[in-house]
């Protein structure tokens, strides 16, 4: 990814969870969440954030200065994007076969008794995805390169859904404010070596 889309990257990947957010709320209206196009598109969306987060975990660890901490901590976060990019996919798949949601909550009962779902892609995997991204852009406020309230904002993004879903637009805006400063840091990075993956 060159240096502008991964730019654009910082940006886009807040507004396509606030996207997702915006349309789960919608989604609700009625009641109930999905099937349908609101599900499908917001689920889509939200994928296609986490799928940004890749190159940006591995643009905050060369910004952080690729040592061990720094590398362990974006593998973290792209385990954690793999598991959640498995999530959502089930959830695209049990929309798709699921004719209302009384069918969808039989199909994701059948799919999370499977020994090992449950952690690989909901209770715990996933759960690097907030971890990984927490720990680089902290450890980018240790060493001063972007500002102490940086990682303020990030944890109020990822804190904000476990106290209510409905708040995931708000968390969306306080990342889209602390990857702004983000996007334009990683533009001073020295430019990757070809055999660097995303660095």
């Amino acid at each position: 990814m060159n240096l502008l889309n991964l730019r654009t990257a910082f940006i886009a990947a807040p507004l396509l969870v606030l996207a997702y957010g915006v349309i789960r709320i919608l989604d609700g209206l009625d009641g109930e969440r999905g099937p349908g196009l609101a599900w499908t598109t917001g689920h889509l969306a939200f994928v296609a954030a986490l799928l940004l987060f890749v190159p940006i975990y591995w643009r905050l660890r060369r910004m952080a200065g690729s040592g061990a901490l720094a590398t362990a901590t974006a593998t973290a976060g792209t385990i954690g994007v793999a598991a959640l990019v498995g999530q959502f996919g089930i959830d695209l798949v049990v929309g798709f076969m699921s004719a209302d949601h009384a069918a969808m909550s039989v199909l994701f009962d059948q799919v999370q008794s499977v020994p090992g779902v449950s952690f690989a892609v909901y209770d715990g995997l996933p759960f690097l995805f907030y971890v990984g991204q927490l720990a680089l852009v902290t450890q980018l406020a240790a060493q001063r390169r972007v500002k102490l309230w940086t990682p303020v904002l990030v944890l109020a993004d990822l804190a904000l859904p476990f106290v209510d879903k409905d708040l995931i637009p708000l968390g969306a805006l306080c990342l889209l404010v602390s990857f702004v400063p983000l996007a334009r840091a990683s533009a001073a990075v020295a430019p990757a070596r070809p055999a660097a993956v995303y660095a």
